[in-house]
């Protein structure tokens, strides 16, 4: 019999909720250094977001030191040099329109290439500034439809531990970025987006199955709030784990593959965002949301009752180890 039978039949028992202490300590550990990367290193926000101007052009035999040699000798200070396809794309700071010219032409003469082949584009900070308070707009709007939708469609202590899960992904996938290096781009944004509403997904599969397994307790029930609440993520495991593993293997091919061998550089900003957040957001409903409703659930007077009786009936023995887990999650 497989595995994922086993997991579905109830033979093998994962303790997610009597682990909360190990998933609390890892995540605050991750938050820690997640938010000493982002006041260190800050995010290294791209040139749309900065402004500047962006250089791009063909030249086959170049490599990166060669081209940033090109725009130090014109006194660019600190060029990012990437490959972009079979061009190269050289960000720098705003520079005046007589500098440009000048960069211009000393890259016509270094690598033979026209000077009208020599794309150049400017880019102001107020368009970079517009697009993060868009951004920051977009992301109130859905954090705002996510309490209301799950509050109306199960219960407002969902709705406040998925978010939980949430803000938790996001900065630990901005921790990331700041630790890298990589540029926050537009493109980055969108990958935050997108794996908030799959991290929501994960969370609501999760709690859907938790409201149904827990709206048969009772005061005579045999089981407490934590243990039911557990029994339903082990059901739900093996179909958030294919869920998680199917999304991130095309993720992890752009990433990997797509930027080292086919120099895909600049899918690397999204492609990094998806496959951090599709990770932490499949390990936050699980041992994140899930103990954080537990923890809500059981201080509710019905759950401590079932909890206390349950205790009782023990004898005062060892018990299980589902019943210690919900004398942990209700202290």
């Amino acid at each position: 019999m497989g595995l994922g039978r086993r997991l579905y039949r109830g033979e093998i028992d994962v303790d997610f909720v009597g682990k909360w202490r190990l998933w609390y300590s890892l995540s605050g550990l991750l938050l820690v250094i997640s938010l000493a990367g982002i006041l260190i290193n800050g995010l290294n926000l791209g040139v749309e977001f900065r402004g500047g101007s962006v250089f791009s052009f063909k030249a086959p035999t170049a490599n990166i030191e060669q081209v940033r040699e090109t725009f130090q000798e014109e006194g660019v200070h600190q060029p990012i040099v990437q490959t972009a396809g079979d061009r190269w794309r050289v960000t720098t700071e705003a520079l005046s329109e007589g500098t440009m010219n000048q960069v211009q032409t000393a890259i016509a003469k270094d690598y033979s290439v026209p000077t009208d082949q020599v794309d150049i584009q400017s880019i102001g900070a107020s368009w970079g500034g517009e697009v993060s308070e868009k951004a920051w707009i977009g992301l109130a709007v859905f954090m705002l439809a996510i309490i209301l939708y799950l509050s109306m469609a199960f219960e407002p202590k969902m709705a406040l531990a998925a978010i939980v899960a949430l803000v938790h992904d996001l900065v630990i996938t901005a921790g990331i970025y700041a630790w890298s290096g990589f540029e926050v781009t537009p493109a980055t944004l969108l990958g935050f987006l997108t794996i908030l509403g799959y991290s929501l997904y994960d969370a609501v599969v999760v709690f859907d199955m938790i409201k149904e397994v827990t709206a048969k307790l009772g005061h005579t029930s045999k089981q407490t709030y934590s243990m039911a609440a557990n029994n339903a993520l082990n059901h739900t495991l093996i179909r958030s784990l294919n869920t998680s593993l199917v999304a991130i293997l095309p993720v992890a091919a752009i990433l990997f593959i797509g930027t080292t061998l086919l120099g895909a550089g600049t899918l690397k900003d999204l492609s990094l965002a998806l496959f951090v957040g599709m990770i932490v957001g499949t390990y936050s409903s699980l041992c994140v949301a899930t103990p954080l409703l537990v923890t809500l659930k059981e201080r509710e007077p019905k759950y401590q009752a079932i909890a206390r009786r349950i205790a009782s009936t023990s004898g005062g023995g060892k018990g299980t180890k589902s019943s210690k887990s919900a004398a942990v999650a209700k202290g």
